[in-house]
């Protein structure tokens, strides 16, 4: 740093500051850029950090992916998380003996319109809500290897539970619903119709790992509704939330492996014969 002193036009004496930096290798001085310069080079820009390809962020007003993204996230909860927590309840009434899940089935199947509701609210939601969530699945891509967070891996999870209860509910529908007798005609034989099927041990292992697969991707489901409709606004809403929708899951989890205990438990054998 180095002070200058000059005289103006009336004599006044001014002095002025410079400061220096150090010297380089060749013993010069270089004076330092002044505060003009260091606020236009702080000013300037950072470089665009590139993006990899993935889910866009969703914003309204930008096309219809916005849209097709909400109904794909309420129809998770109505129709289809209703369904499923009546059909689980349903089911639980195997828990009583094949006259009483048979009445059940026959109760269901004398409502008004029943083909229609089954249809509307049952096949056609489930269809929509399968498929576009493949899809968001296929565009996506967690981070899991290189970033091994509590969200990557509920992200991860969440999609591959997902694929596991659309490829079970087919199966399903197909075997019980179009294949062998008809429930609707015949309801007291659902007992029956699903103890056979359960008697395979593959069948089995697949009806119980895809009863904790839908279980949590619901639950986990209802939990990413509530964040993303702004029911739980905050950390700690959804943290508190979290721990409901764990309670949730495990409910309804242990709702249907109880269910399914009813058809290959000791209790009632071989009712194929009632």
């Amino acid at each position: 740093m180095r002070e200058l002193k000059t005289n103006n036009a009336v004599g006044t004496k001014k002095t002025l500051t410079v400061h220096y930096r150090a010297t380089d290798l060749t013993g010069t001085f270089s004076p330092e850029p002044s505060g003009a310069e260091n606020a236009m080079a702080t000013a300037e820009r950072p470089a665009t950090p590139s993006l990899r390809p993935g889910v866009q962020p969703l914003r309204a007003a930008q096309g219809t992916t916005f849209l097709w993204r909400k109904l794909h996230s309420l129809l998770g909860i109505i129709p289809i998380g209703a369904f499923l927590i009546e059909h689980l309840l349903s089911n639980f009434e195997a828990l009583k003996g094949p006259a009483a899940y048979g009445a059940q089935v026959q109760f269901l199947n004398s409502l008004p319109l029943v083909r229609v509701l089954e249809w509307v609210f049952i096949f056609l939601p489930i269809l929509y809500h399968g498929l576009y969530g493949v899809y968001i699945w296929l565009r996506g891509k967690s981070n899991i290897v290189y970033y091994p967070w509590a969200g990557n891996w509920l992200y991860t999870a969440q999609r591959y539970t997902g694929i596991i209860a659309i490829l079970y509910i087919g199966q399903h529908v197909v075997r019980q619903r179009f294949m062998g007798i008809s429930l609707p005609e015949h309801p007291m034989a659902a007992f029956a119709k699903v103890q056979q099927e359960l008697a395979n041990p593959w069948m089995l292992a697949v009806y119980i790992v895809a009863m904790i697969a839908i279980c949590w991707h619901f639950s986990y489901g209802v939990w990413l509704f509530a964040a993303k409709w702004g029911i739980t606004p905050g950390v700690t809403a959804r943290k508190r939330f979290g721990y409901v929708c764990v309670v949730l899951g495990i409910a309804l989890a242990v709702l249907g492996l109880a269910s399914i205990w009813a058809f290959v438990g000791p209790s009632y054998p071989n009712a194929g014969s009632f």
